[in-house]
Order: structure tokens, then C-alpha cells, then sequence
């Protein structure tokens, strides 16, 4: 050990380093966790009783050679930036970063999810990946409904196996969940994103998002719905919008409604993003029908209520005037940033 000590102190002695790396490496090689002064410490363990003072004593000034050895290294480094004077002012503030952009879809469901907590409604989330029953069949979609076919669907599994997996096509399936796991009354909306096999156009695609509601409670009316669908579509657009309601087909809804809201770019006189008709389509609805709550196990003789949705991307092109659907997916830096001021 004593030789070894020798020959450590020796390289410390005549130890020059090039750059700072240099002085990183040998503080590893001397005093690291494996390092050579390290392991010098742990072979003290097995000498000698009466050895253990002259060595113990080599051994700690050998430590101390070494840290004062790479301190000094240390300073001497700084010492020469700081003779030859530093490269840029360090007393100037830093660059400020670019601050990325919320994405539209993004911003406009925090502010649909805000209307409706005013309004006292929850959030709830399902999976994206579901089943069959979920989907369709809890929502009175019987296995050959026509209106199966309304919604072109991704499978997961093979379709005429009992009860497939899929990607849900809309978000009523987190409302089945709701109705099936809380207790009454239930106010909840369930944002998310969905999946249709659909060609990506415009005006479609096959990945988007909705916001979808569902009210269930004792004595809950038509005109409940219609009510909450106002103070939104004023809220979203502003205090002098107008809705008007046309009848409609969903299978789990009867009666059914589409919801129109009136332009508000020409104000209803008529322009080219409402088509000269004043009126801008957002979302569709109706009173949900009693064999879905039967489904879920809540008495339709008791209990009624209300469902609607809306298309995420939809509400953000008649907020914006984003003419192609598109825009959403392709991550096109220079259309994000226009959203900027809405961080």
C-alpha cells in the first residue's frame, strides 16, 4: 500500500491538464466512487492494527493533495477567462425563448368544458379504445340498424364476433358509462377525441373531437334542453345569438333535434360562411330515449333527460372562419401561431 500511495502522489504532483475535461476525469480516477484513492480507503479496512495510524495518516494526506490539486486546477482555468476577458457581456439578459402555441382544438374545448361547469355539469372521460355494446347497442343501435351505417367504424377486432372492439365513433359511449356507474342525478359533459373511416376532406376527417352532454334527473323536459343549449351558444358566441331547432333522427334520442345558431359574422343577414341563409349549424340533440336509460338500468317512468353534441373542430371554424378542416392535423407552425394571443 505503501508504494501505491507513492506513485498516486507522484502522478497528483506532475499532473497538468489541457482542458477542463481533463481536471473532471482525473477527480473520477483519484476520488471517484471507484476511484483509486477510494479503493486505497476501503483496503485500510483489512491492515494491520498497529499499522492503521502511520497509514491512516498517509492516506489522508494523500486525499488532501489530491482535492487541492483539482481545486487549484479549477481556479487557474477561471483565473485565465477571466485575464483574457469574457466573449459576450454576462450582465446583458438572456434571448427570450419563442413560447409555442395552444393548439385551436385545444382552446376552444377548455372554453365549451368552462361554459358548462357555470352551469354545474362535470367531466367525464372514457376510453377511446371500447366495445361494441358501449358504442352502439346501450345506445339503441340494434346489431342490423341502418343507422349503424351512419357511422363508418374503425374495428379493433372482427366485427361479427359477439360484442367487437373498436375506436368509438362518438362519446355518447362515456355517457352509457355515466349513466351505468353515477348515481342520479346525472349532469356531466365527456370531451374526446373519436375515429371514423371517412375520406379526409375540408369539411371531414376521419380523426376528430367532440363535446357531448347528458342531463338525467326526475321531471327534466325539452325545454330544459333548449334553455341550456341558448345560454351556451350566448355564452360561445356572444349575448345576441339566436338558436332555432330542426327535426332530426338519432337513435338514441326522440325526439331528436340539429341546432342552428344564427351567423355570427353577418349577424343573420347572410353571407358566405353561413351560405346567405344567416344560420350556422353546431350541434345536435334531443331527449334521451327510454330505452337507453332502461339499458342502463335507470327507470325511463321516472326519470327523463336530455343529450347533445357537438363537433370540437366544427365550433373552432365558425369561431375562427377556418375554412379547411385539415389545418387541425397538419402541425403547420405558421397556422398555430395565429393563436398565439389565446395562451
Amino acid at each position: 500500500m505503501k508504494e501505491k500511495i507513492e506513485e498516486i502522489l507522484a502522478e497528483i504532483e506532475n499532473f497538468k491538464a489541457a482542458k477542463a475535461s481533463d481536471i473532471e476525469d482525473a477527480r473520477v480516477k483519484w476520488l471517484g466512487k471507484k476511484g483509486e484513492i477510494t479503493a486505497l480507503f476501503d483496503e485500510f479496512r483489512t491492515i494491520a492494527p498497529e499499522s492503521k495510524r502511520e497509514f491512516g495518516q498517509k492516506l489522508n494526506l494523500l486525499k488532501k493533495a489530491a482535492t487541492d490539486k483539482i481545486e487549484q486546477l479549477k481556479a487557474s482555468g477561471l483565473d485565465a477567462i477571466a485575464s483574457k476577458g469574457a466573449a459576450f457581456d454576462l450582465t446583458k439578459p438572456g434571448d427570450a425563448l419563442p413560447l409555442g402555441s395552444r393548439h385551436p382544438v385545444s382552446i376552444v374545448r377548455e372554453e365549451i368544458v368552462e361554459i358548462f361547469r357555470k352551469f354545474g355539469y362535470d367531466v367525464a372521460e372514457g376510453p377511446e379504445v371500447e366495445d361494441d355494446y358501449h358504442v352502439f347497442e346501450a345506445l339503441n343501435f340494434p346489431p342490423d340498424h341502418p343507422a349503424r351505417e351512419m357511422q363508418d367504424t374503425f374495428f379493433v377486432t372482427d366485427k361479427d364476433q359477439s360484442n367487437p372492439i373498436l375506436l368509438r365513433t362518438h362519446t355518447s359511449s362515456v355517457q352509457v358509462r355515466c349513466m351505468e356507474n353515477m348515481k342520479l342525478p346525472i349532469r356531466v359533459i365527456c370531451p374526446g377525441r373519436v375515429f371514423r373511416n371517412e375520406a379526409i376532406s375540408a369539411r371531414a376527417h376521419c380523426i376528430f373531437h367532440q363535446v357531448e352532454g347528458l342531463y338525467v334527473d326526475e321531471g327534466v323536459t325539452f325545454a330544459d334542453m333548449k334553455q341550456a343549449i341558448l345560454l351556451f351558444a350566448r355564452e360561445m358566441f356572444g349575448p345576441d345569438t339566436q338558436i332555432r331547432m330542426r327535426p332530426s333522427y338519432f337513435p338514441f334520442t326522440e325526439p331528436s333535434a340539429e341546432v342552428d345558431v344564427s351567423c355570427n359574422i353577418c349577424h343573420g343577414k347572410g353571407c358566405n360562411i353561413c351560405k346567405g341563409t344567416g344560420w350556422l349549424e353546431i350541434l345536435g340533440c334531443g331527449m334521451v330515449d327510454p330505452n337507453v336509460l332502461k339499458a342502463s338500468g335507470i327507470d325511463p317512468q321516472k326519470y327523463s333527460g336530455f343529450a347533445f353534441g357537438m363537433g370540437i373542430e366544427r365550433i373552432a371554424m365558425l369561431k375562427w372562419q377556418v375554412k379547411d378542416l385539415r389545418n387541425y392535423f397538419e402541425n403547420d407552425l405558421r397556422f398555430l401561431k395565429e393563436f398565439e394571443t389565446n395562451i
